[in-house]
């Protein structure tokens, strides 16, 4: 376990706060050293303490192209193991190109002893979300895991995103893609 001091800590709820701030305002806002600001941003970034990516909101409340999302979990039979699916999506064409227009983000995870997959797909319909999981997602990982491979399927409809990231709560604290200002610093959450 990392342990994180009271500079870095200071920094990463700056960042929290709003990741496109600058070495510049996060010293300014934070008190710390601009210098120290770059040197522990930096190594928290290599040490995988802290990460960056966009996220694109495809739903009717962003820029309308998906207006459902269902999170599925697909139960494998005993024998299926994690690094069998890790090498399937490092070796699959269809990861890179079909699979990130269906499925908004992906889980390895472990249900009754067995291995699973949890999904959150997106598409225009459920009917739609069915016929993408139905007529691609699963031919895939029966072709790469064998035709008795999956065990059992579950999918549940989603309505809305409450909770992100432990402190983005966008129905509640954002504004305009970050935290809003008037968030305390102390109900932001590192760790």
């Amino acid at each position: 376990m990392t342990s994180l001091d009271t500079q870095c800590r200071k920094i990463l709820k700056a960042l929290i706060r709003n990741p496109r701030y600058s070495d510049n305002k996060v010293a300014r806002l934070t008190g710390v050293p601009v210098r120290t600001v770059s040197r522990k941003r930096a190594w928290m970034q290599r040490e995988g303490i802290l990460a960056y990516y966009s996220a694109l909101n495809l739903q009717s409340a962003g820029i309308g192209r998906f207006n459902t999302q269902q999170m599925i979990m697909i139960k494998f039979k005993l024998g299926v193991t994690r690094s069998q699916l890790l090498e399937e999506i490092r070796s699959e064409p269809n990861v890179v190109n079909v699979f990130s227009e269906l499925i908004r983000e992906s889980y390895i995870a472990e249900v009754e002893g067995h291995v699973a997959l949890v999904m959150v797909m997106e598409g225009e319909s459920d009917s739609d979300v069915a016929e993408n999981l139905q007529g691609q997602i699963v031919p895939s990982l029966r072709k790469n895991h064998g035709e008795d491979s999956i065990v059992d399927l579950w999918s549940i409809r989603l309505l809305d995103s409450i909770r992100r990231e432990h402190n983005y709560l966008p129905m509640v604290n954002m504004r305009d893609g970050v935290l809003k200002e008037e968030w305390p610093d102390e109900a932001i959450f590192v760790g």
